[in-house]
């Protein structure tokens, strides 16, 4: 090349290494087809050959031109790539590979809704567990519970995972955005315009809510989405083909963020229906319309497929969606001169939640009983009856009960939930002690075992997750119940039917007929079923029942009364368990008290010697109540030969008390005191609970 140009000559360049000429023809070979051989230049495979005289042009910078599109490319991407075996003349080289060309990914169809963030932006760099840790979001312990958890539900989200753990769902999402280079928002649905509810409807909440999507707003002719996963193109792509739009583009979002934002879009939307309500068209469309409908299926009702229809139906879900949601064990829609309330017993407490307007008490009393299959023209006697739900995926069973009042009739529903007797024994409350007791009771393998209390203390749960604990494989076990509130597989079930004369005591003897291993009676009502009861511990089997005493030593003298020999029932019994339910101290609240003076003293003398006790300061949580969640004081009474004896006497009960706890019986109110010193419960929650014990 001569030193005396200016610039680079690009046919000069060309020819040094040995390039063709551009200029002159070039046969087209088709691809994949050698090149036929030709005399003159050797045919030389250019991967192949080892010259022993190749030119070194390693010190040679490879020119640069400028590219027609404003991209500056290196000079051997301007000519397409040498085939397979080119025809070349000495000296021989290999050329370098072609450089991949720069596209933008903005400029690519397939990523054209996709955010692409400014290549300045900082980002952080490396692992988000690490981050995570690093920026004290997260503790390393935290950390590896994920990585465990992970391993063992690797469908789930890592947002979730740390949550789960009591790490902020935001700030992991926060950094996840980062990593993804994406925007992170947080969404408050109380603020005008965070949802773009018109394309909400569109979209219909169900598809949100189970995709975890929120539609937030519109920017120029593209639609903002909120996800909770960052990587999940195709959901965009489903949303777009749901709308039947082109433009879209997904920022992050926690995922309570976006089902809170929807819980709350039901609710106002709930609320906003039963402001223009007209009872009488919805009365009349009740009689004359809704009822045949639901006559067509009276014991499934799926809640969430009717969130549609109209605003009573709609209302009605509502109330008894947000009650589930609550933990509520009973609802109670009670009628005032000029109000209406709707209250949630919670923990065993009632709250007041809804106040809807009066005109709507009598469409929503007609709804309630059209589900639970009750006349609706009959407002003058109380009415009961039941309905099967699927509410938000989880099926229920209601227990209904309409009186009527002067101020109109008031309802109240029974939440009987199946999970609230998955609970294993454990998980009830018991003492070391005591679960170690009745766990070897109900195990013997027959005798009676009785679980005592008031209404509402618990019993058919122990008893549920008593019989749970046996083997049905190996054992029949069956269960006579008024009604039958739960269906537990593996285990015969029958229901009484009084006014056709199944009574308690009849079904018993039917079923001593079965070769029962195990039988569970609801409750011994009268003589003939205590009876029977006895009969059949007698002869060989165990039976667990219910009888409604404040204590365990009074369900002896309650069994006499009832006219059983004494000495029946001193030989048939094994046992009886008296229990209560107390609220536990909400965990995300929990401070310490100092004991008050006026009672410092009293609870020294139930072996609380710690200056301070913990209690609940009130949280959003808990409902500012410092409770969360309720957990079981148990007097566990276990007869021996001594106490067999006194009872064929027919004891004083108070005697007979005495006596119990002599032999070693730890009452409820002691079982709750040692739950207060452990920092379950509180001094007040135990008082309460066990006042007619003293």
């Amino acid at each position: 090349m001569s030193s005396s140009m200016g610039r680079f000559n690009i046919d000069d360049i060309l020819a040094q290494l040995g390039a063709p000429d551009p200029n002159a023809p070039i046969e087209r070979v088709p691809q994949r087809t050698p090149v036929a051989a030709s005399p003159t230049p050797a045919v030389v495979d250019a991967a192949a050959s080892a010259p022993t005289r190749a030119l070194n042009l390693s010190p040679t910078p490879i020119p640069v031109v400028n590219d027609p599109r404003g991209v500056r490319q290196p000079l051997d991407t301007q000519w397409p790539a040498p085939a397979e075996r080119v025809a070349v003349t000495t000296p021989t080289f290999t050329p370098m590979p072609p450089a991949a060309p720069s596209v933008s990914r903005t400029d690519h169809d397939g990523f054209s809704d996709l955010y692409v963030p400014d290549d300045d932006a900082q980002h952080p760099v490396g692992d988000l567990d690490a981050i995570l840790v690093e920026r004290g979001i997260a503790s390393a312990e935290q950390v590896l519970s994920v990585q465990r958890l992970q391993k063992q539900a690797p469908g789930r989200r890592v947002s979730e995972l740390y949550k789960d753990q009591g790490v902020d769902e935001h700030q992991v999402q926060s950094v996840v955005a980062e990593l993804a280079r994406m925007p992170f928002e947080r969404i408050d649905p109380k603020v005008a315009g965070s949802v773009d509810r018109a394309t909400l409807s569109k979209l219909t909440v169900d598809f949100c809510r189970t995709s975890l999507v929120l539609p937030l707003r519109h920017e120029g002719n593209r639609l903002v989405v909120a996800t909770a996963s960052p990587d999940d193109v195709f959901l965009l792509d489903e949303v777009k083909r749901r709308l039947s739009i082109a433009g879209a583009r997904h920022v992050l979002a926690s995922s309570s963020d976006i089902l809170g934002a929807l819980q709350h879009l039901d609710e106002s939307r709930a609320h906003a229906s039963a402001d223009d309500i007209d009872i009488d068209a919805i009365l009349n469309g009740v009689e004359e319309d809704e009822v045949e409908v639901e006559a067509e299926d009276v014991n499934e009702r799926d809640i969430e497929a009717e969130a549609e229809s109209s605003p009573v139906v709609r209302y009605v879900n509502h109330i008894i969606q947000t009650a589930l949601r609550e933990g509520a064990s009973d609802i109670h829609i009670e009628p005032d001169e000029k109000t209406l309330k709707v209250r949630f017993r919670i923990d065993g407490v009632l709250f007041e939640m809804m106040s809807p307007p009066k005109k709507m008490h009598a469409a929503l009393t007609s709804r309630i009983k059209i589900m639970s299959n009750l006349d609706i023209a009959e407002r003058r006697l109380p009415q009961d009856g039941r309905i099967r739900a699927t509410v938000l995926g989880r099926k229920l069973d209601l227990r209904v009960s309409t009186i009527p009042t002067p101020k109109g009739e008031k309802t109240v529903m029974r939440i009987l939930d199946s999970r609230s007797i998955s609970v294993s024994l454990d998980e009830l409350g018991f003492s070391e002690d005591a679960y170690t007791v009745w766990k070897k009771q109900i195990d013997q393998p027959h005798g009676i075992l009785l679980v005592t209390g008031p209404t509402g203390s618990g019993k058919t749960t122990t008893l549920y997750s008593s019989i749970r604990q046996m083997d049905t494989r190996r054992m029949n076990i069956s269960t006579v119940e008024d009604p039958i509130e739960y269906n537990l597989s593996g285990i015969t079930q029958i229901q009484t039917h009084e006014k056709i004369g199944m009574t308690f005591a009849r079904a018993l003897k039917a079923l001593l007929r079965q070769d029962p291993d195990v039988v569970m009676l609801g409750e011994i009502r009268d003589a003939e079923t205590a009876a029977t009861a006895i009969q059949a511990a007698l002869t060989g089997h165990l039976v667990l029942s219910t009888l409604h005493t404040n204590d365990a030593p009074s369900s002896i003298t309650r069994m006499i009364n009832m006219g059983v020999e004494s000495f029946l029932v001193g030989a048939a019994l094994n046992g009886v368990l008296a229990q209560r339910l107390v609220r536990k101290i909400c965990p995300k609240c929990v401070v310490d008290r100092e004991v008050p003076e006026d009672i410092r003293d009293y609870v020294l003398m139930h072996g609380i010697d710690s200056p301070t006790m913990r209690i609940g300061a009130g949280c959003d949580a808990c409902r500012q109540t410092g409770y969360a969640g309720r957990l079981g004081l148990y007097e566990l009474l276990v007869l021996d030969d001594f106490l067999r004896d006194k009872i064929a006497g027919n004891p004083n009960v108070v005697e007979f008390r005495r006596l119990c706890v002599e032999r070693g019986m730890t009452t409820l109110r002691e079982d709750g005191f040692a739950k207060v010193k452990a920092g379950k419960t509180t001094i007040e929650e135990v008082l309460s609970a066990t006042e007619a014990t003293i």
